[in-house]
């Protein structure tokens, strides 16, 4: 994973407390109609986004009338592009050289419009993580006094193209999604350098800017109205998006999802944000691993066993799978160490064996999973019942622990945490919640420092998986 902006474990000092979850295959999308603009020539929009799903047509930002469009897309092959499309070709274009493909960070866009500019270049100008975008495919400068269609008084969308059955569905996470209508701002209107970490690129409160008639402000802390406009303007009808598509993954505190770059067989199909993984019947030995690792502290996290295949587990592993990995099976590779609990006898395995260990688990069960890597310790829950009358708070001790090696011995040095499918013919659904789940919650747990959303007491001393607690343990 690289870690990217404000992925940094460093406190930002400003916090974003909210963003939205899209998952494409709901066909989500936030849409209304604008007014008549303050300057329908002139306006900047910025947003923090963090990507599910790559090689995929996804839009951030859509404005459409009859016959013409603008919009500011991620394109199948990685890049951005932004563009005015009417008169049957584009009016201004950028299409960028650089690729966007990290599934584990977020990034921050600001497009600034201004067809008045006396300097053509300077009429379209796009900014990534807070430096100017320079080097593009497509380079092609609106004529002065162009209108684009976003800005006009049509009908707008976030998170889709609209077209009469809907195409180009974003995946993915969306917070602090800013417009201004009337300015062509800097950057540095939405986020800053950070003093200490010049190369860092967080977020600053928007609040306070001076919207114009369309400008509008999205900040996800609603989750009965995800819509809602903090500028006070019209709020923004939500189609097909859900309280539980509030997280707090945002652009301050990244949090762990699993990682579709580790599909070993290809067929597995990972949605709601990463957060959940189902397998197909035409492999074995389907594996996901959580996009963090850990090398040190004491971790907690929860999976939800939607639809549990006989040789399901959860678990622990360390580098990514390849074609020949037999994942927590017998006769696996002795170079990679894994531990699990399986569903169908309750068994806890390595790649080398098992043992006798708790309870069989079924559809609908809530496994905690509680990794102490100050103790090499590990324990798992089922429905918030430790398994082998285990203990995490124990320490050193390890009562009804599972030892597991040392992260610094391992030969890789850090554990992810993964759920594995080993059945031939038969398929199997997993949701992964390192703290923002994607099923609702009876009750509500966070961890010592406040983070994380869990249907269990999170264990005193155990973190939620997220950069603010790799920065408070050292992780």
């Amino acid at each position: 994973m690289i870690i990217l902006g404000t992925n940094s474990i460093k406190d930002t000092g400003y916090e974003v407390a909210n963003s939205c979850r899209f998952n494409d295959g709901d066909s989500p999308r936030l849409h209304r109609t604008l007014g008549t603009a303050t300057d329908v020539d002139k306006w900047t929009f910025s947003c923090w986004f963090k990507r599910s799903t790559l090689s995929a047509t996804q839009y951030l930002f859509y404005g459409y009338a009859s016959g013409e469009e603008s919009a500011i897309v991620l394109k199948s092959d990685d890049t951005i592009d932004w563009y005015n499309y009417f008169s049957s070709s584009e009016q201004g274009q950028l299409v960028t050289n650089r690729k966007f493909r990290d599934v584990g960070a977020w990034y921050h866009i600001v497009c600034a419009y201004d067809s008045d500019n006396g300097t053509a270049g300077n009429r379209m100008r796009m900014y990534i993580n807070g430096t100017e975008e320079t080097s593009f495919a497509t380079d092609t400068n609106p004529a002065s006094d162009e209108n684009s269609t976003i800005n006009k008084a049509v009908l707008h969308n976030i998170g889709m193209k609209y077209s009469d059955s809907g195409s180009g569905y974003f995946d993915g996470y969306l917070a602090e999604v800013c417009f201004v209508d009337g300015q062509q701002l800097a950057p540095t209107s939405f986020g800053e350098f950070d003093e200490d970490s010049p190369r860092i690129w967080k977020p600053i409160d928007v609040s306070e800017l001076t919207a114009g008639t369309n400008g509008f402000y999205l900040d996800y802390e609603d989750s009965s109205n995800l819509g809602n406009d903090v500028f006070g303007g019209t709020d923004w009808t939500e189609t097909n998006l859900a309280a539980t598509d509030q997280t707090s993954d945002t652009c301050t505190n990244n949090f762990a999802t699993l990682n579709p770059l580790d599909n070993v067989q290809s067929d597995a199909t990972y949605s709601e944000g990463n957060c959940k993984w189902a397998t197909s019947t035409n492999g074995h030995y389907f594996w996901g691993r959580s996009t963090i690792g850990v090398s040190a502290g004491k971790w907690y996290m929860e999976f939800k066993a939607t639809s549990i295949p006989e040789h399901g587990y959860f678990g622990i592993c360390v580098d990514g799978p390849d074609d020949n990995t037999t994942f927590l099976t017998n006769g696996g590779r002795n170079d990679h160490v894994e531990y699990g609990y399986k569903t169908s006898d309750g068994n806890s395995y390595t790649n080398t064996g098992s043992s006798s260990y708790g309870d069989t688990y079924d559809d609908g069960d809530i496994i905690g999973v509680a990794l102490d890597l100050t103790n090499n310790k590990l324990y798992f829950a089922k429905n918030g019942t430790w398994q082998n009358s285990g203990d995490p708070t124990s320490g050193a001790t390890g009562t009804g622990a599972i030892s597991i090696t040392a992260a610094a011995s391992n030969g890789f040095g850090e554990y992810f945490f993964c759920c594995a499918d080993g059945t031939s013919g038969t398929s199997g659904t997993f949701e992964a919640n390192f703290g923002n789940p994607t099923f609702s919650i009876s009750s509500g747990n966070a961890d010592g420092n406040g983070y994380g959303n869990f249907e269990y007491s999170v264990p005193s001393g155990y973190l939620a998986l997220c950069t603010k607690n790799l920065g408070s343990d050292g992780g």
